[in-house]
């Protein structure tokens, strides 16, 4: 595998990562939110709130007992989201003046040192809400800090390996947020450490989409990875086979979705296998539509899965919650 060059190619006058800091409280706000990526954000709530409702539907009585354990849950992993991300940002500034030129570091919104700053505040937060809350989110968010800082910091830096890169990512949303959340729920009932057929089958599904995101993600950043020496699978293979492998892995994913709402007890079947090939259809039609020689389409194509990802920890855990 190649290794990132020392010397680092130049950068063009209007990349040259100048600071101009936020102005006004608001605008600080807009650009944390940007540093935040959003997008995980999102999906990190809706996976922390899809599986407490998983756990809720498996047990009826004392069921609000839930919601007093939401809040740790979901603030010890949002602060985990947001050092994972901001580490990988403080770590590709010079690449994402390339790829991601509006990201808050690359664009000089926020310095390298407040960077810094809310990363290792956000980390330290995390580790101890966790730590506070029980065994098993301990296990979930630490385990979780500890591959993402793998991924992006030198001189481990995983991310520079196409396959340890994408076991990184799906190993941490598909595996172990959901496994450890669905316990972590679980022991706050007092029930015992069983992980039922219908969070085996979410989590399944999640491991592989997030293996189709993992690999997509690297589509539009062609350009800057191959200068920086960063060895993706698009750079290995090109765009248009990582584009056609990402769209059979989820196609398979709904296959298997839909094979599941039929096989296995817990889930409303008519919803689970209606709502998977009603996805698997808009997948294809969506993806049929976009060239690859622009970069704004690829991007939007990138964002509609990840809406994808989002409303299956809403309608998934809707069908356990009506079965």
């Amino acid at each position: 595998m190649s290794q990132i060059s020392s010397e680092k190619p130049s950068v063009s006058a209007s990349n040259s990562g100048q600071s101009h800091p936020p102005r006004s409280p608001l605008s600080w706000l807009a650009t944390f939110w940007k540093f935040c990526r959003p997008h995980t954000i999102i999906g990190t709530s809706l996976s922390v709130l899809g599986i407490c409702t998983i756990t809720w539907a498996r047990t009826k009585e004392a069921q609000y007992e839930l919601l007093l354990w939401i809040v740790p849950a979901l603030l010890a992993c949002l602060c985990g989201n947001i050092y994972i991300v901001g580490l990988n940002q403080i770590e590709d500034v010079e690449i994402d003046r390339i790829n991601k030129p509006h990201l808050p570091i690359a664009s000089g919104e926020f310095s390298r040192r407040q960077g810094w700053a809310i990363v290792l505040t956000s980390g330290a937060l995390a580790l101890v809400l966790s730590a506070w809350s029980g065994i098993f989110l301990m296990a979930t968010v630490w385990i979780s800090l500890l591959i993402g800082t793998a991924y992006s910091l030198p001189p481990v830096r995983l991310k520079r390996f196409p396959v340890w890169a994408s076991l990184c990512i799906f190993s941490v949303r598909g595996a172990i947020v959901n496994l450890g959340l669905f316990l972590y729920f679980n022991q706050k009932l007092g029930n015992p450490p069983q992980i039922p057929a219908t969070v085996w089958a979410l989590t399944l599904f999640v491991l592989v989409f997030t293996f189709a995101i993992a690999i997509f993600k690297d589509i539009p950043d062609l350009e800057g990875d191959r200068l920086y020496h960063i060895t993706t699978f698009t750079v290995k293979l090109g765009q248009r086979s990582v584009f056609n492998l990402a769209r059979w892995v989820l196609t398979a994913c709904y296959g298997g979705m839909v094979a599941a709402g039929l096989l296995i007890s817990g889930v409303n079947s008519a919803l689970t296998v209606g709502w998977h090939l009603a996805a698997l259809g808009l997948l294809w039609v969506m993806s049929l539509k976009v060239n690859l020689q622009d970069q704004r389409a690829i991007a939007q194509f990138y964002q509609f899965i990840w809406k994808l990802f989002y409303l299956e920890y809403i309608l998934f855990p809707l069908a356990c919650y009506l079965a």
